[in-house]
């Protein structure tokens, strides 16, 4: 019945329906029958409409049809997107050839603005610079592509004199090692994109902040815990139980994160230092592209360090540690084990206080619906940086088949410990931890983790390695409740190997990462 009802509607009631559609969606619709098919084909304003509501007018003389200029962008971007990540899904750990060239393509800003900020997490912070991308398929490709390119796209920020930086001011009263920063206040970028003089508008086209303008958004997203359910497995996954990634979900991780390292080290002034103790003639991953954007140069994230850095499978090399090394528990399982999980790894865990999480999933706008966002939080985090010991215990043949009908590799357990690098007292950051790697149906490669106190499972974590099996990138996701509490916390974390090396922890009044790292 609703069917007749629609095709009986006057075409000016349909041309105001349909302006509301997606383009990609009303040549699904043009194809249902000859009536709908006559109303889009030949309704030449709808689709300049939706053609202006996404680009500036043409200035050339295209005689085109404004439904041939929409639908001949539509499937440029699509093919620019495809193209990008197949070049990227052929990255070899041997060679820097294809990291090179898509590092030095997208560290270009119209790159950045038009192919890797095209997901809907960009288009709620700059509807004008970052329209979303027309399609959900081509969302998840943007923010994929933006999670392959890594957390180094802004150009340099913060700059000192800028209000919107006061934690350079305060810098010089912490000492380097404390890293909770809950109480510092600052400001929120300007979003106002109608009062923008073209002199802004030009800088941002040119030099865009991804990270910086669009973090609050991401925050909202992370921290509501309606989107934490069994379907996505509280982790980076869809919500239809496939354990396909979702990508926008990394993605907002991997802002997150991004944003909170770039804060963490450009205050203590520690842009310089290598956090993590490896000697000077460490080696580096092979895969490392030209230099990054960034301004910051700190090795606290080295494998992020540069754009498509560590996305290759096997991309992975071990460093030295100084300190005394302890041999491995499990070597025979170790030479099985084909994601590499023995060793040291580094680990991020970012969280907001309890009280302020509470109220924005509680008492601020409680009540909206599922399908509407919240409102951008830019509440400040903690951010702990933790060292992690870990080791094979077993491993076991998968039953599950792959989507294509091949055999999975196997599951691999592993216990080991966390301790917090800095703080050596925090109880959340030094504990014992167990878990799990495993290929999904889909090939992503799956970390889950357990986070044991005093003989007692507290937290959990889901995620997915960047890059595929052993690539030095590491691993984003998610931590949670271990009973899935609905009421949280929950959060962002990442953690990536250092070395297949493990060392001896010493007992002293130092910071912890020196102890450990230290050399003799």
């Amino acid at each position: 019945m609703a069917r007749y009802q629609l095709l009986d509607l006057a075409p000016e009631v349909l041309h105001n329906i349909f302006q509301n559609v997606e383009p990609t969606d009303l040549a699904s619709l043009a194809r249902t029958c000859h009536h709908l098919n006559n109303c889009i084909s030949s309704d030449e304003f709808l689709w300049r409409l939706h053609y202006l509501s996404r680009f500036d007018p043409p200035l050339d003389k295209d005689t085109k049809s404004w439904r041939e200029r929409l639908t001949r962008l539509t499937e440029s971007l699509e093919d620019v997107l495809t193209q990008t990540l197949q070049l990227a899904q052929q990255a070899d750990a041997s060679s820097t050839k294809i990291t090179d060239f898509l590092s030095n393509l997208y560290s270009k800003g119209p790159n950045i603005n038009t192919i890797l900020c095209r997901s809907s997490l960009f288009a709620r912070a700059r509807p004008q610079q970052w329209p979303a991308a027309p399609t959900e398929d081509l969302r998840q490709l943007s923010a994929q592509l933006h999670v392959l390119a890594g957390m180094n796209l802004d150009s340099p920020w913060p700059i000192p004199h800028e209000p919107s930086c006061p934690h350079l001011a305060v810098a010089g009263h912490r000492g380097p090692f404390d890293d909770s920063y809950d109480s510092d206040e600052y400001d929120v970028p300007d979003i106002n994109e109608n009062s923008q003089s073209e002199e802004s508008r030009h800088l941002l086209r040119n030099a865009p902040r991804p990270i910086r303008d669009a973090h609050p958004w991401a925050r909202s997203r992370v921290y509501d815990l309606r989107r934490y359910n069994a379907s996505n497995m509280w982790g980076p996954f869809t919500d239809d139980g496939s354990q396909r990634i979702d990508w926008e979900k990394v993605q907002a991780i991997m802002v997150i994160l991004g944003f909170n390292h770039r804060m963490y080290t450009e205050r203590r002034g520690l842009s310089d230092t290598d956090f993590l103790g490896l000697t000077s003639s460490s080696p580096r991953s092979s895969s490392e592209g030209s230099a990054s954007v960034s301004s910051t140069k700190s090795n606290l994230l080295k494998p992020w360090a540069n754009l498509f850095c560590g996305i290759a499978p096997n991309s992975y090399v071990s460093s030295s540690l100084t300190g005394k090394v302890k041999p491995a528990p499990n070597p025979s399982l170790d030479a099985l084990d084909p994601y590499g999980v023995t060793g040291t790894w580094m680990r991020i865990v970012c969280f907001l206080d309890y009280n302020d999480l509470y109220r924005f999933n509680f008492e601020r706008n409680a009540d909206i619906p599922m399908t509407q966002e919240r409102d951008p939080i830019t509440t400040r985090e903690a951010f702990r940086l933790i060292r992690l010991q870990l080791h094979v215990t077993r491993i076991e043949e998968q039953e599950e088949k792959g989507e294509d009908g091949e055999d999975l590799l196997p599951v691999v357990y592993f216990e080991g410990t966390s301790r917090s690098t800095f703080m050596a007292w925090d109880p959340n950051a030094n504990s014992r931890i167990r878990g799990t790697v495993r290929q999904t149906p889909t090939k992503a490669i799956r970390w889950t983790s357990f986070s044991i106190f005093h003989g007692e499972e507290r937290w959990r974590s889901e995620g997915v390695q960047i890059g595929g099996i052993r690539s030095a990138r590491g691993v984003l996701g998610n931590w949670f409740d271990k009973d899935y509490d609905v009421h949280g916390p929950a959060g962002p974390t990442a953690f990536w190997k250092v070395s297949d090396e493990m060392v001896e922890e010493k007992r002293h009044n130092l910071p912890q990462m020196l102890q450990i790292f230290m050399a003799e």
